[in-house]
């Protein structure tokens, strides 16, 4: 029969004709066949599957070998005996290697006709060991994947017990040989199919021997925390993590994260190839299982694996969300590396600019899901910008392309914040090692952020572009004459301030450079020191007190609510109320800190877009008479009683730098509570400054009391900034005074030109980010050919606002004459950016302006030496063996840290994965940039030995 067959299949017959024969052969194997007969036909069959010369005679082999091995079960055991078996294994077919899939294929078809044979049984334990030792020579997928095959439908076949260990960890690291070259997408699909084919084959020995499971994953570790550079494991491996049961997740990541035998190199990278598994498109939990890791080392504080991991990760993770099988679950792990990583705007910065790209991406796509996804990343989004405010050249496109989308509440986002914070920003927390940057495009270079530092920050930085404070010894002189007295730390900015505006008279004297030549005036006293006049008249008697103080700053305080118009009238008062000067306090889009609780009756209002006041309009309230009456009445010394009187402040010394503060954190009375005053003011680019010079007669009644400076400084006498506008009934009274005074004195206006100001982004006074905006301006710089008009009141500022309007539109300055000073980063601006930054963003509004007094053309310059420009530091940098040295040495004791919370860990019973301690002790300091609303660094509890 055989020779039929064979002669029959080489033959030229026409192919219908050999089907006809071959179906006669397969009906002759119900008839009796001596075992000769059999074994002949077997070899034969065997020798037409595995080296046909086409597909015929392959199909024409499995038929007839199926026939006869069905009605000849026995021979057939006979002929598949473990020799022969052995042989295939081990040495191939003919011209076939050992290795071909074929080999395999026809190994699960024969076990298949001996299903319910014994031979089957007997096969077994060959079967269990020459698997292991074909698993051991790492074969590609497509030989793994047959053998998984005929092991699911085998199960007898997998090794058992401790052969069982360690087959299931040598097809796990078989698994990160699955690379695939592929390229075409038929080509992919079957080697996922494959990967997919294998992967179930160890969930189901998983299931069946658990004691596998655990040597499984620890074998799964040691691969992916590899750190040897030739060996880069499959991303195949993603495709076990599914499998693996998810109540696990708890012990077997704090076994990981407190293992001391894992070195920080090993768990870095561990870390980073899991987040590469977020690209493998059909895997499951694979999120669940990073975030996991994230936290388990976040709970024994390794926060530079943390942060190193985040900072090379982030945006490999944003791009997988451009693939929308792999979105979502990418999109949970960028949420939580963002939000998590809150002590320095770093790691956000790094996907900004993909954001817009994606965004358009996703609302011209189509899919159904894009719109639900798209919501959720834009909360993210508005969530990282809320976090790391004051950064108005970045967001600006990004608040542009999400304008149309809803926008979280500020409580939901502050939630989010707090619960997903590594750790409480209060506790001893290291953010990162600090990195030397150089110069930006700019030719600038920024202070890096050492915790809570912004505002000191962009103080000093408008100092240096402000200010003849350009070189370093004359900076660091400057502030060691203003800060003599030291000081608790702090970053409030009222503190931080009133270390840069000290009233000259309690200056003290300092050595050349500080001192000038000839006047015996400090160098803070040359640059900020003005003078200001307060004249007090009784409306009793008519009589007049005066005397002068030195200042070295204006406090600028908003219009109180003219509904209370003779009531006390600070800068502290409620602001619930709408006054004609200002919107609402608290406005804008998102409600303020501490906001007020239903039923109260305060009405929140958004600021207008357009700003309603300008920063003259401050000042001439400033400036304006003061009515003292009621409970504020003046003790008259000729009618030796209380009276009411009237209280005017003339500046009678003009400073060359004019500082400006304005008072934007007020405190709500009805609540107790500080809260930030949102209103946009209009900054003029050009304003004038009200200036009265003396008459003789004024002058000589003002010399004495100008000499008691510590008793006459503006922070130790009635705040120059409790101001209330004359009541109408004096109005015509003060008019006719201001007439006959005339001849004893004559106002001028005083031009200045803005060079600096200070940003103040958040909420409230006790958190947010500053950031500042300053340019090269020198004494010259916008030379006025005309002054500003004389004898002017000061409430001619407003019409001299009008007009500023235009300077500000129309000012002839190059896109590159301002910067945009933000800690570390230094970047090209306009003025017109400056302009519209509350508008954009109403968070981010002015606090701090510094104008430069400018010069009139004919008229000689009565100011100190100037340095003109941007003169840079001329100090050399460190070598770079010694910042090494320093790096080196910053790393080693962060690790010391990391060991020594890791061994308080251990000791902790009550260990667990919750990573944010939220206790009555993590509030942030007044000012800072924490987590409630600014950007900025972390904090650094213990610096004593980190260099910077």
């Amino acid at each position: 029969m055989d020779k039929i067959l064979e002669a029959l299949v080489s033959s030229s017959h026409p192919l219908t004709v050999k089907r006809a024969i071959v179906k006669k052969v397969m009906e002759a194997a119900e008839k009796e066949v001596t075992e000769e007969q059999c074994q002949a036909l077997y070899h034969l069959t065997t020798r037409f599957i595995l080296q046909g010369e086409d597909a015929f005679q392959r199909q024409v082999g499995l038929q007839v070998q199926e026939a006869y091995a069905r009605y000849h079960r026995d021979e057939f055991a006979r002929f598949f005996s473990k020799e022969y078996v052995l042989g295939l294994l081990q040495q191939g077919y003919g011209s076939l290697d050992r290795r071909d899939p074929a080999i395999l294929d026809f190994l699960h078809g024969s076990l298949r006709l001996l299903i319910s044979c014994p031979a089957v049984l007997e096969l077994a334990p060959l079967l269990q060991t020459e698997v292991l030792r074909i698993i051991c020579e790492r074969p590609e997928p497509a030989t793994c994947a047959k053998l998984a095959t005929i092991l699911t439908d085998f199960p007898q076949c997998v090794p058992r017990e401790k052969a069982g260990v360690l087959f299931c960890q040598q097809l796990v690291r078989t698994f990160a040989y699955f690379h695939c070259p592929a390229t075409e997408e038929r080509e992919l699909r079957e080697y996922v199919s494959q990967v997919t084919r294998v992967s179930a084959l160890l969930q189901g020995i998983w299931k069946a021997e658990p004691a596998t499971l655990l040597p499984s994953l620890q074998e799964v570790f040691a691969i992916i925390s590899s750190t040897d550079p030739s060996f880069e494991p499959s991303i195949a491996l993603a495709s076990l993590v599914q499998h693996i049961p998810l109540q696990m997740i708890t012990v077997l990541i704090k076994s990981l994260t407190t293992d001391q035998n894992v070195k920080d190199a090993s768990m870095t990278q561990a870390l980073c190839r899991m987040i590469d598994w977020l690209s493998w498109p059909l895997a499951n939990h694979v999120d669940t299982w990073v975030i996991a890791l994230l936290k388990g080392l976040a709970a024994v504080q390794k926060f530079t694996i943390l942060i190193d991991v985040t900072l090379l990760k982030i945006e490999q993770v944003f791009n997988r969300l451009w693939y929308p099988i792999v979105r979502q679950g990418a999109l949970v792990v960028l949420s939580h590396m963002l939000l998590s990583f809150q002590h320095s705007p770093e790691a956000f910065h790094l996907v900004v600019p993909h954001i817009v790209p994606l965004v358009k991406s996703l609302k011209s796509d189509g899919l159904p899901n894009s719109k639900t996804f798209l919501l959720q990343f834009a909360e993210l989004i508005h969530c990282m910008m809320y976090q790391y405010s004051g950064f108005p050249d970045l967001y600006d496109s990004i608040l542009e392309s999400i304008k149309d989308l809803s926008k979280p509440s500020e409580e939901k986002i502050k939630f989010v914040l707090n619960q997903s914070a590594w750790t409480s920003q209060s506790n001893s927390f290291a953010s990162g090692l600090l990195k030397i940057t150089g110069k930006s495009e700019t030719g600038k270079t920024g202070l890096v952020n050492l915790g809570n530092t912004c505002y000191m920050n962009s103080i000093i930085q408008i100092l240096f572009m402000a200010t003849e404070l350009h070189e370093e010894e004359k900076t660091l002189s400057a502030l060691q004459v203003t800060n003599q007295k030291p000081e608790p730390a702090s970053t409030s900015a009222e503190t931080l301030h009133n270390a840069v505006s000290q009233p000259v008279a309690d200056v003290p004297s300092h050595p050349d450079p500080v001192v000038a030549e000839g006047d015996g005036r400090t160098l803070v006293e040359r640059m900020f020191g003005g003078r200001l006049s307060t004249a007090i008249r009784c409306l009793q008697c008519h009589s007049l007190s005066e005397k002068e103080e030195p200042f070295t700053d204006l406090s600028l305080a908003f219009c109180p609510s003219m509904s209370q118009p003779h009531g006390p009238t600070d800068e502290h008062k409620s602001s619930s109320s709408v006054g004609p000067c200002q919107g609402a306090v608290n406005g804008g889009s998102e409600s303020s800190e501490g906001s007020v609780k239903e039923g109260t009756g305060t009405k929140m209002e958004m600021p207008g877009l357009e700003p309603t006041l300008s920063v003259t309009d401050l000042v001439d309230y400033f400036l304006a008479p003061e009515i003292l009456e009621n409970e504020n009445c003046y003790f008259c010394e000729r009618c030796a009683s209380l009276q009411r009187a009237e209280k005017v402040m003339r500046v009678v010394a003009a400073p060359e730098y004019l500082i400006l503060t304005l008072l934007r954190f007020s405190y709500d009375a009805t609540c107790h509570v500080r809260r930030k005053i949102l209103d946009n003011v209009g900054i003029p680019l050009h304003m004038c400054l009200p200036l009265r010079q003396h008459g003789s007669s004024a002058s000589s009644s003002s010399s004495t009391a100008a000499a008691s400076s510590s008793s006459d400084s503006p922070e130790s006498g009635e705040n120059l900034a409790k101001k209330l506008k004359p009541s109408q009934k004096e109005e015509g009274m003060t008019e006719s005074r201001t007439k006959s005074k005339k001849n004893d004195l004559e106002m001028l206006s005083v031009p200045y030109v803005l060079s600096s100001v200070v940003m103040h982004s958040g909420m409230s006074s006790e958190s947010g980010h500053y950031y500042s905006y300053g340019r090269n301006v020198s004494n010259t710089d916008g030379l006025v050919a005309n002054p500003c008009p004389k004898n002017l009141e000061s409430s001619s500022q407003s019409e001299n606002s009008t007009t500023t309007q235009e300077d500000m539109g129309c000012a002839d300055h190059k896109s590159t004459d301002w910067f945009l000073f933000n800690d570390s980063r230094v970047t090209f601006t306009n003025f017109q950016s400056l302009q519209n930054v509350t508008s954009r963003f109403p968070k981010d509004t002015a606090y701090v302006l510094i104008y430069r007094k400018q010069e009139v053309s004919g008229q000689p310059s009565n100011s100190g030496p100037v340095v003109n420009g941007s003169k840079l530091s001329g100090e050399p940098p460190l070598q770079k063996e010694l910042m090494d040295a320093i790096t080196k040495d910053n790393k080693l004791f962060l690790q010391e840290q990391e060991l020594n919370a890791r061994a308080r860990a251990l000791q902790a019973t009550s260990a667990s994965c919750s990573f944010r301690p939220n206790g009555s002790d993590d509030n942030e300091p007044p000012g800072s940039c924490g987590p409630s609303g600014g950007g900025g660094g972390g904090g650094f509890n213990t610096i004593s030995r980190l260099v910077f």
